[in-house]
């Protein structure tokens, strides 16, 4: 049985792409990097991320495929102690890394994380390599890598421009990790998948994540909207981008080294998504004002700057790392993905009035379940870092 080693599988993209990939490779194993203590820790991380997806059973049946293996991306060798990342080199043939810090106003944790810690996995995928064994690595990006544009479809073959502008630390963090891996296993095949701004599930209204969702639903309920109506944003569905890591994981052959998973010339406006929301939440939408974006957008900067960070509310937090996504009118071409598998986006406007209903509904929280009772608590064979 092949394997696959992944990281991130505990969050929202990396749990996606292995339930995905898990449905797409029945012959195949998974390790889970996972940062825990012991691998009883590490299953109960992997439960939270994938009681989403998977009920139970299928999760007890899903373990039956996974090695779960305490490590820290960030520590020297991935934690791992010499005998284990010994094995892994010799049994792993291909790697998905979707792990990363999502925080867009600490520098700090983009860098250790998605620079240090790409480092340290990119350092194992060579020692792979040596072997003539790494057929694929994956790595989950971000269409921000392409800087500060507006009013533009941006091209998948655009090259990363370090002289412009980064939207915040993790768009900048992650262009140089794209970086990193085209040197460090250059000749290898390597697939760059570039998602653009993932909210919520074609297929049902659940989420376990609300950080831009609470600010979108606070935006549609105000009478007045400081943004340009026919703006674009371009959102895609996480089923989608979970689909797209899972086919360039099991893809024989790639043409191609970069993907949008992204909206691209479809990409919903502003004015047809506070529409859609306004009529999923029985109000009249908000009148849009796009003459009052640029101030309100320093506004907001401005606010967020004076005001200390336990004093500062946590929706303008959360507009004040928003705001250039939601002004900028820059959308993503995703072709290859179509041409190549087939994938499409489904439209946000289909569904996210169903998803901002769940999270105003639940409070902006995932109703968790605790641990399955007829789990197992302990492993059968401990992989120890």
């Amino acid at each position: 049985m092949t394997t696959t080693l992944v990281t991130g599988a505990t969050g929202y993209l990396g749990g996606y792409g292995l339930v995905e990939m898990l449905a797409a490779a029945p012959g195949r194993r998974f390790v889970l990097l996972v940062r825990a203590k012991e691998v009883s820790d590490a299953r109960a991380k992997l439960w939270q991320g994938l009681q989403l997806h998977l009920d139970e059973k299928a999760f007890l049946e899903a373990l039956e495929r996974i090695e779960l293996v305490p490590a820290d991306l960030t520590a020297p060798r991935l934690g791992l102690a010499a005998p284990v990342r010994e094995r892994l080199t010799g049994e792993v043939t291909r790697i998905v890394h979707a792990a990363a810090s999502l925080n867009r106003r600490s520098e700090t944790a983009c860098l250790n994380v998605n620079q240090r810690g790409t480092l340290q996995l990119l350092d194992f995928a060579q020692g792979v390599a040596k072997r003539q064994q790494l057929e694929r690595f994956v790595y989950v990006s971000t269409v921000a890598v392409a800087g500060q544009r507006q009013n533009v479809c941006v091209g998948e073959d655009e090259p990363l421009d370090f002289a412009r502008r980064d939207y915040d630390p993790y768009a900048r963090s992650k262009k140089f990790g794209e970086t990193m891996l085209a040197t460090m296993l250059a000749g290898e095949s390597i697939a760059v998948l570039r998602p653009s701004i993932v909210m919520g599930d074609s297929r049902f209204a659940a989420t376990t994540q609300f950080d831009m969702v609470q600010a979108f639903v606070a935006m549609a309920e105000l009478p007045l909207l400081p943004l340009d109506p026919s703006v674009r944003l371009d959102i895609v569905n996480a089923d989608y981008v979970g689909r797209a890591i899972a086919a360039l994981h099991g893809a024989e052959t790639l043409a191609e080294t970069t993907f949008h998973a992204s909206a691209g010339a479809t990409a919903p406006t502003i004015g047809s998504i506070t529409t859609a929301l306004s009529r999923a939440l029985g109000k009249r939408p908000p009148r849009c004002v796009a003459p009052l974006a640029q101030p309100t957008g320093r506004l907001v900067d401005a606010a967020t700057a004076l005001l200390p960070r336990r004093l500062s509310p946590r929706i303008l937090r959360l507009l004040n790392a928003f705001w250039p996504y939601l002004t900028n009118n820059a959308v993503f071409d995703n072709a290859r993905l179509g041409a190549h598998f087939a994938l499409r986006p489904t439209p946000f406007t289909d569904y996210c009035g169903d998803l901002y209903l769940f999270a105003r509904n639940h409070n902006f929280t995932y109703p968790a379940r605790p641990y399955p009772a007829s789990a197992p608590t302990q492993p059968a064979t401990v992989s120890a870092a």
